[in-house]
């Protein structure tokens, strides 16, 4: 076979027939020790996914993304609207190490922790296993006509797919409204809430058609990673590699026969048995080199692992590895690149950090009235007045909070309240308020003031402002 034939599975993916039809996938069961690893590290993922709606740390839910009322819960800390530039460096943080991680390790992203690789494998995979069966009773069934076995399993197979799926909309749906919100919502009942119920419908219908049909066809058409990984990988980059030195010898693949010297026959220790497209998730053929396809889930490693172990060669003919490893047996090495991601990285991280340690559970805002000019009282003082509003970024009431001018000797007055007001926890309090100076103590017709923000007689927040005067010809 020349080299044009070698790389004319290049020119189209691994799901789709020379006749532009869906080929559809029936993986073999794998089964193995990086099998074993990553059904751990999933299951951990699953139950960390499902809880964290539910989790709650200082009365704040662990991870909310509330897209409608622009409020984010991350790791048990609260962000609103004024703190969208940390959450902007916390999504930056995110694609930084993504990023790093698919110079040094590949798509391992994809393989291990990706909640739709995982959902896939690691649950509805393995429910059609426990179903249809291995690889070859699948492929048997869907050939067959539809009879009764076929309606039962499809049927059974289909509708507990739709149940998994009603349920990740529900857990979905918790992300974004509120877990407190959800549980009420399912107390009130359904058609309380319409929209909501809606909403739920969609994202049900969503799930399952991802789940049920369009499965691998996410990670290798809809999701941009795969295409991203081209422009990220190098020769240094470790990835779920065929090592064709070995494989294919001088004189390339043959089958296996019992007491034959492949050596000396010049073939490599591959001996064409397939195993490694069969167990394929996305249908292809590590040994073609990495493809747009491949998604580092490992179980081609296993199943050549088990195949080498049973003929008794050496295990690691498909591994870890980068092309430099492979070719010329080099050790991994940070590469400078991979340098400059973790330089970002730490900065991110370090910047990140120091904001939140900064960030203060109340945010004041204090600005002047628009449209309104000083107002100038006897004993020479000068008058303005402002709107404020305090955000209470916690879930417990901040009360007898009260305002003192900082910067200058004068007063401040509260306009319809006493001298002290409270704040809700995760709500706002507005109003008005005076701040009066003599105009000795002014400096010219523009003067900043700094306000300070107490809770009995704790300065928790500060607030500057701009105070209008007379101009002076001094």
């Amino acid at each position: 076979m020349n080299s044009e034939d070698n790389e004319i599975f290049r020119d189209s993916i691994s799901t789709v027939t020379k006749e532009g039809k869906r080929a559809w996938v029936f993986p073999k069961k794998p089964n193995g020790k990086f099998y074993k690893y990553r059904k751990w590290v999933s299951y951990g993922l699953l139950a960390f996914l499902l809880a964290s709606p539910f989790i709650k740390i200082n009365g704040n839910q662990f991870l909310m993304f509330n897209v409608l009322e622009r409020r984010f819960n991350i790791f048990g800390f609260p962000f609103w609207p004024q703190d969208f530039y940390l959450f902007v460096i916390s999504m930056l943080i995110g694609v930084v190490f993504i990023a790093l991680f698919t110079v040094a390790f590949g798509r391992i992203f994809c393989g291990w922790i990706c909640p739709q690789t995982i959902f896939m494998e690691m649950v509805f995979r393995r429910i059609e296993y426990w179903i249809e069966g291995d690889r070859s009773k699948q492929i048997r069934l869907s050939k067959q006509p539809w009879n009764a076995e076929k309606i039962r399993k499809k049927g059974i197979k289909l509708f507990i797919f739709l149940l998994i799926s009603f349920l990740i909309a529900n857990v979905f749906l918790a992300y974004l409204i509120g877990s407190d919100k959800l549980i009420q919502y399912i107390i009130d009942g359904p058609f309380s809430h319409l929209n909501t119920l809606l909403s739920l419908f969609i994202f049900t219908a969503v799930f399952y058609f991802v789940f049920a049909w369009f499965r691998e066809q996410v990670c290798i058409i809809a999701c941009p990673y795969g295409r991203l990984q081209g422009a990220l990988l190098d020769t240094k980059s470790i990835v779920v590699a065929y090592d064709h030195k070995r494989g294919e010898g001088e004189n390339g693949r043959k089958k296996y026969r019992k007491n034959e010297d492949r050596t000396a026959l010049g073939f490599g220790d591959c001996i064409d048995c397939s195993q490694c497209v069969h167990v394929c998730p996305t249908g292809i053929d590590i040994r073609n080199g990495t493809q747009l396809e491949c998604v580092n889930c490992t179980a081609c490693i296993d199943e050549c692992d088990h195949i080498m172990e049973s003929i008794n060669l050496p295990k690691g003919l498909i591994r870890y590895a980068s092309e430099e490893n492979i070719i010329n047996k080099t050790p991994f090495k940070l590469t400078a690149r991979m340098k400059g991601y973790i330089a970002v990285l730490t900065i991110l991280i370090g910047l990140l950090t120091g904001m939140l340690f900064l960030r203060n559970e109340v945010e004041a805002t204090v600005l002047r009235l628009p449209g309104q000019l000083y107002e100038h009282k006897e004993n020479n003082i000068i008058s303005n007045v402002y709107t404020f509003k305090l955000v209470n970024k916690t879930t417990k009431d901040i009360e007898n909070v009260s305002f003192k001018l900082l910067s200058h000797k004068g007063t401040l007055k509260l306009v319809a309240t006493s001298s002290s007001l409270d704040v809700p926890g995760q709500g706002i309090s507005k109003g008005t308020l005076f701040v009066e100076i003599n105009n000795a103590a002014l400096t010219g017709d523009r003067n900043k003031i700094k306000i300070g923000i107490y809770k009995d007689d704790t300065l928790i927040e500060t607030a500057t402002a701009n105070f209008l005067g007379p101009r002076s010809f001094r």
